[in-house]
């Protein structure tokens, strides 16, 4: 299974005050606000972490069927970090999702899967041929293998990005 989560830093500063009161509290857990207080570059770790919960929500919501707010319940960790990239774990109800993000100075983008090893096979795609289930759950329609596949969809600003799992 894989989700993705995409951050337009720029259209972030500009909508979200990540800074107002209460509001990481209400998102992160405590080891995670710990975290973004003791990071050089704060905002971008705040939005760094809410984009490997949100990537990690999409596989658990397919896994589940269940929609719900619950940034709390995704607890963040992260194995490595340097300026292009990180990588972590989000742990949802005894649920392990593994975790890259591809940093640059205008995005996030991360991708989550149930495996480590399924970070290798990840394939950006064009957002055509895209199908929701009853649960508003994005499918991918492979005419080749006449199979439906699952895809993450997600944009945010000026970045849109369409993963899936190379199936070779």
């Amino acid at each position: 299974m894989i989700g993705n989560d995409v951050v337009d830093i720029l259209q972030s500063r500009r909508e979200s005050n990540w800074q107002r009161k209460g509001l990481t509290e209400k998102i992160f857990t405590t080891d995670e606000q710990l975290l973004i207080t003791q990071d050089p570059e704060p905002e971008m770790l705040f939005w760094l972490l809410w984009s490997m919960k949100e990537a990690a929500y999409k596989i658990y919501n397919r896994q589940t069927k269940i929609r719900e707010y619950i940034p709390k319940k995704l607890a963040s960790t992260i194995s490595a970090k340097n300026t292009a990239y990180c990588t972590g774990k989000v742990i949802c109800q005894g649920n392990v999702y593994y975790t890259k993000t591809t940093i640059t100075q205008d995005s996030l983008h991360t991708i989550a899967v149930t495996c480590p090893d399924q970070l290798k096979n990840v394939m950006e795609i064009e957002k055509k041929d895209i199908l929701k289930d009853d649960n508003a759950i994005p499918y991918l329609f492979n005419s080749t293998l006449n199979i439906l596949q699952d895809v993450s969809v997600s944009h945010h600003g000026r970045f849109e990005k369409v993963v899936i799992l190379d199936q070779k």
